[in-house]
């Protein structure tokens, strides 16, 4: 879209082309561009042949001939070609070691595996991560994949950022987790108790009625679930009051943990977001002006510009999450609940998490079950939670009183946890810098109407039979469907309530700052962007690290004379990488700074 823009500039293909039909140049150009790099990326997925065949049948539709693979010259399709060419090629020396097929080999577990087909776990360090072991497992995306679960991802803080800060040591630090037997045992301890009574209520049939409207639910403090009972009112879009919803609560928490679930044979969680955004889109009352300002614009330089800054933010937020997870390693619920449980260290909570006894076990009492057929003893652990998928799919599991020690999240068997450490939650980091970067592009925090909703109708559910009425999930603001993605993973039995809060906050600032680089690519204005850092006196040996313009030339700028500086940059790193550079000031207040500017025209 750029190449025909004389102000935008592209990201990391940059020239300027002329064009007498610049619309169906940029519609061609756009096309074969996403042709290339699509049928590279779906090598390897599940269904690649036919995913190829639907490629082609699509470009054959829209009139482009896949066999024109030229790269040269000025025309669309060249462009297109060698825009693939460049992202693929930067795909491949980003740090997200495609050519080894993503795999980290510098990663090893710290617990051994825990065996899905047994009791309990062998957690030898409870705060940290543990590989799942199954009969049969499933990636996120469908495919079978090994039994025993290996960390997804470990090496993504690596990969080439878009709009991060410096790494220091990781990207955005939240700072560490509670600890079971250190800072924040209790904390711990209450956020095993807190994902035990959300597994609770996923029985449809516990009488319980709660109202999901805007009206009663939404409006949370950043990283908390502080709005409960306040909600909104009236709908800013219509002035009218929004309507009470009231469903059942387990119909409620099993629709919200499938619906935001991104397991497999789905979109995923970057995906999920970006369907959303085709909803917000396609909405009839979007004005598409770009921060709600100026005039509307075409619906493709809309979608151009609105997926790019999106994109960006959700590359961002993989990378600030994944780094976060491979440098604190954080422990799974189901590692933890069944450790606490196994060793009788659950906080005890009468009606959930209870002890077994001989009064609570005797013949027609709660616990009479688990001694009769589950192999309890009296001083077990028993809880009150989901017992697991039904035989019959068209039957729900309800609740029940089952051992600490068999507990499992409301998620498909095959999948049951994903590989990888949970702190901090990718969901929530996906989820609220996505709605950052919708609210500021569309310049409302609102969704089109001042309503985003998705239906469920009854019998809809995939783990189970439900839900047992329609049930509609309702939203009055982008940041209210962030927050309910995050708040689906305690549902879901997949997260603590620790890794979602500084989840969200994580993902504020990295869509924020995504959007902000994003506009400056919009209109070129990038290029006077500098990166600035003050360097305080007596700092030697001080690292500046700076992600720099891909492309571009640059110079230094510095508050007093840069003579008695030594200055290092390393030779093998391009401008095209991470710039490094060492600074050994000699004293005084300093500001550094890369200044980019365009390319002399000769270079």
């Amino acid at each position: 879209w750029a190449a025909y823009d004389p102000a935008a500039t592209g990201y990391l293909h940059r020239e300027s082309i002329a064009s007498a039909d610049p619309i169906g140049d940029r519609r061609e150009a756009i096309s074969y561009a996403a042709y290339r790099l699509l049928s590279s990326r779906y090598t390897k997925s599940l269904n690649a042949s036919g995913s190829q065949l639907f490629l082609d049948f699509l470009m054959a539709d829209l009139g482009y001939p896949a066999s024109a693979t030229e790269t040269d010259g000025d025309s669309p399709a060249a462009l297109g070609n060698r825009i693939a060419a460049t992202i693929l090629d930067w795909g491949e020396a980003d740090g997200a070691r495609e050519a080894e097929n993503y795999h980290d080999w510098s990663y090893r577990p710290a617990n051994l595996p825990l065996v899905l087909a047994e009791s309990g776990t062998p957690l030898s360090h409870p705060n940290r991560w543990q590989p799942l072991e199954f009969d049969v497992a499933l990636t996120q995306n469908g495919l079978f994949t090994l039994r025993t679960q290996i960390f997804a991802g470990s090496q993504w803080g690596e990969v080439r950022p878009f709009a991060l800060p410096p790494r220091s040591p990781i990207y955005l630090d939240p700072g560490p987790p509670p600890q079971l037997g250190g800072v924040g045992d209790s904390a711990y301890r209450q956020g095993a108790v807190d994902v035990i009574r959300y597994s609770s209520w996923l029985d449809p049939d516990d009488g319980v009625m709660i109202d999901i409207s805007p009206r009663a639910r939404g409006r949370n403090s950043l990283g908390e679930n502080d709005g409960a009972g306040h909600g909104f009112t009236p709908n800013p879009a219509t002035g009218q009051p929004y309507q009470e919803q009231w469903v059942k609560r387990g119909d409620f928490g099993r629709v919200v943990a499938e619906f935001w679930a991104d397991g497999p044979d789905s979109e995923t969680p970057p995906g999920h977001w970006n369907t959303l955004a085709n909803q917000v889109s396609d909405h009839p009352e979007q004005s598409r002006r770009f921060r709600g300002r100026g005039e509307a614009l075409d619906r493709l330089e809309w979608d151009v510009k609105l997926y790019f800054a999106l994109n960006a933010a959700l590359h961002d937020a993989a990378i600030a999450a994944w780094d976060c997870k491979r440098f604190y390693d954080y422990v799974r619920p189901i590692s933890s609940i069944r450790h606490l449980a196994g060793r009788g260290e659950l906080p005890e909570i009468p009606g959930l998490v209870e002890h077994i006894t001989a009064a609570s076990s005797a013949s027609g009492e709660r616990h009479a079950h688990l001694v009769e057929t589950s192999g309890a003893a009296i001083g077990d652990t028993a809880i009150l939670a989901w017992p697991g998928e039904p035989g019959d799919p068209n039957q729900h599991s309800g609740r029940r009183w089952i051992l600490g020690e068999d507990w499992l999240p409301y998620q498909r068997a095959t999948f049951v946890t994903p590989a990888f450490a949970g702190y901090i939650s990718g969901h929530s980091t996906f989820s609220r810098a996505a709605a950052e970067v919708l609210a500021e592009f569309t310049g409302d925090p609102y969704f089109p109407g001042g309503l985003g909703s998705h239906l469920a109708p009854a019998g809809t559910l995939e783990f189970e039979y439900g839900p047992t009425t329609d049930v509609t999930l309702q939203w009055a603001t982008y940041f209210d469907a962030a927050d309910e993605a995050g708040i689906s993973r305690l549902y879901g039995g997949i997260h603590f309530a620790v890794d979602d809060g500084p989840g969200r906050a994580v993902g504020s600032t990295v869509g924020i700052r995504a959007m902000k680089l994003a506009a400056a690519y919009f209109d070129g204005s990038i290029f006077a962007t500098p990166t600035e850092t003050e360097i305080a006196p007596g700092e030697t040996g001080f690292i500046l690290s700076a992600n720099l313009i891909r492309g571009a030339f640059f110079h230094l700028e510095s508050s007093t004379d840069l003579d008695a500086w030594t200055i290092e940059i390393p030779p093998q790193r391009a401008l095209d990488a991470e710039r490094t550079t060492r600074l050994n000031p000699s004293g005084g207040r300093r500001f550094y700074r890369w200044v980019g500017e365009s390319p002399p025209a000769s270079e």
